[in-house]
């Protein structure tokens, strides 16, 4: 049975579900209309960190140009162009048994592609979603709602995996950021 999370809400993955250590993450969105010329790209990645909330390398940032962690513990399903359609518009999978013991936390972000030059924002992305499936019997664990808290920004922390006494859990974050995947890379300590 899923469970529906609020903003800020933490939940346990792994101590109620012994076994559990291949998950999907569905992430999806839909745009509101507006006559902007230019079609929504929305991108979702993974930034695999250490204790410090940072990465240890470029390589531990998975996105549609890095679409597999070297551990093999992170593989991102390719990029959505327009996020048309229902259901999950991007997804990546996560083995938890191969996610390397230097990583603490998986962040989970979207981002608006050329976001500045095509004047598109957060504001105008509505029904944005996370959820968790384990991926061995397709069953949604988790889900979270972002809500249309948004107006400017133009990339969100949707939620973040992480480990606590051996254990994993997720983190509803739905914080957002203005300077898109630049900002978020700066922030996590890719190199851009």
């Amino acid at each position: 049975m899923s469970v529906n999370l609020s903003k800020g809400q933490k939940v346990d993955l792994t101590k109620g579900n012994p076994g559990l250590c291949k998950l999907l993450i569905g992430l999806g969105w839909d745009t509101n209309k507006y006559d902007g010329g230019a079609d929504f790209d929305l991108d979702s990645a993974a930034f695999l960190l250490a204790a410090n909330g940072k990465v240890a390398s470029d390589a531990d940032f998975v996105f549609y140009g890095n679409l597999q962690h070297a551990s093999g513990s992170v593989l991102h399903q390719g990029d959505n162009l327009t996020g048309l359609g229902d259901g999950d518009d991007e997804q990546i999978k996560i083995d938890l048994s191969k996610v390397p013991a230097s990583v603490e936390k998986i962040d989970f972000t979207v981002t608006i592609y050329d976001a500045e030059e095509r004047r598109q924002n957060f504001g105008q992305v509505e029904n944005a979603f996370i959820r968790i499936l384990d991926e061995s019997n397709d069953a949604e664990l988790i889900r979270f709602d972002l809500g249309e808290d948004f107006s400017v920004e133009t990339a969100v922390v949707v939620g973040e995996l992480y480990r606590h006494n051996g254990e994993w859990k997720f983190n509803a974050i739905g914080s957002g950021f203005q300077g898109g995947l630049k900002a978020l890379c700066q922030n996590y300590g890719v190199n851009v």
